[in-house]
């Protein structure tokens, strides 16, 4: 049953009451209210909380980007804002998204900003989107930094599913391989071993190895998935560590081709970032920090926040920039020039567009460098396993010839 929250006032002292009825309908509330002999001033739905369910269920960057251009539009449209997010939380096709927007409608309507609606769903409306919203409605311009907004999510998405996509490939080809050669081992060696141990034949070093290897995985494949199992929690534990992160991300950004690829993507996202959020209003030191938090790499997060230190102390972005030789000589330059003439929003968002297609040419590379090097270590495992046990039978033939 839903729950209304009333605000009412008393005729003998005029004195404004506050209070919530769990009740079929606003119809009931106000039946509620004429029996109390109060004189209603207003009534509101409380939004349902979010359930267990609807937590689980994620809200995608695609969803945000849409909810933000229909949200735009409407606003540009005239539509005063509750009714826009009201339209909105019924029309989202994502269940909750729809509820999240329903509590905005409620806060909204009990007097906070957009932004501080926002701000109390994180997992939907990242920082730098509350950030973006609170400097349009300061300005005025929540209609243009909504459409700059869905733009900026729209690029980001598109930068972001390239890179997943350049590992997608080789993960799932080496996945298959691994499966092909467990099956060869469980499945298909015995039958070999087993014809070999009834000639009573000297085997040769490969074919004993393929053998070994064989009973390794039968016998003790549940040692295998331990550690491999151990492996994984081990280094996502030292991942979690300020020192782990740093040194894995540097290991990442200094590894040849993906490092390339991830430090022209890191680049276009830091620049693209913070391009957007000065343009749109955003402090300089405020846009610092929040695209820190969104570099996604614990090396750019610290050069970011040595730049905002130096700016805070009254010195450029571009020298702790250089300082962490994660950027490229022409980024650092661009980057000064733009702080020289007074045009760094546009300036970023030149070298963004730049790098976003430096990220096509680098998935390319990865791409074609990966199909070669998978070809050369698949022919080499599987052959080699097919040779190994070929050579007892070729003894076996000279040995009757």
């Amino acid at each position: 049953m839903p729950v209304y929250e009333y605000t009412a006032r008393n005729p003998a002292n005029g004195q404004i009451m506050k209070g919530q009825l769990d009740v079929p309908s606003k119809d009931d509330v106000v039946k509620h209210l004429k029996q109390q002999k109060m004189m209603m001033v207003n009534i509101r739905e409380q939004p349902k909380q979010i359930s267990f369910s609807l937590k689980r269920k994620s809200v995608s960057t695609r969803d945000i980007v849409i909810f933000t251009r229909q949200f735009a539009t409407m606003i540009n449209a005239g539509l005063p804002l509750v009714q826009s997010l009201d339209i909105l939380a019924k029309q989202t096709e994502n269940p909750a998204l729809s509820e999240v927007t329903r509590q905005v409608v409620y806060d909204v309507e009990s007097g906070h900003t957009l932004a501080d609606a926002f701000s109390k769903h994180p997992k939907a409306f990242t920082d730098l989107y509350v950030n973006m919203v609170a400097a349009g409605e300061a300005g005025g311009i929540l209609d243009t930094i909504l459409l700059r907004l869905a733009t900026f999510l729209e690029k980001n998405d598109a930068l972001v599913r390239k890179v997943k996509g350049a590992m997608v490939y080789p993960g799932v080809i080496f996945t298959v391989a691994a499966v092909a050669v467990a099956v060869l081992l469980i499945f298909v060696i015995p039958t070999f071993q087993a014809m070999f141990a009834s000639v009573n034949l000297e085997l040769p070093l490969p074919t004993r190895i393929v053998i070994g290897a064989s009973q390794l995985l039968i016998n003790y494949w549940w040692v295998i998935l331990l550690v491999i199992g151990l492996s994984v929690f081990g280094i996502r534990k030292y991942y979690a560590t300020d020192d782990g992160k740093k040194r894995i991300d540097q290991m990442l950004l200094n590894a040849p081709v993906l490092g390339d690829l991830l430090r022209k993507s890191a680049v276009s996202r830091f620049t693209r970032t913070l391009g957007t959020l000065i343009s749109s209003g955003v402090s300089i030191l405020d846009g610092l920090e929040i695209t820190a938090k969104t570099a996604g790499n614990r090396v750019i997060h610290d050069a970011v926040m040595a730049s905002r230190n130096s700016i805070a102390g009254g010195e450029t972005i571009a020298a702790p920039l250089e300082k962490s030789k994660v950027f490229p000589p022409m980024v650092i330059s661009m980057i000064a020039v733009g702080e020289q003439t007074g045009g760094l929003d546009e300036m970023l968002s030149k070298i963004a567009d730049f790098y976003d297609d430096e990220v096509d040419v680098a998935v390319g590379a990865l791409l074609s460098l990966m199909e070669p090097i998978m070809i050369v270590v698949l022919g080499v495992i599987v052959g080699g396993m097919v040779v190994a046990m070929y050579l007892p039978i070729f003894d076996m033939v000279n040995a009757v010839q």
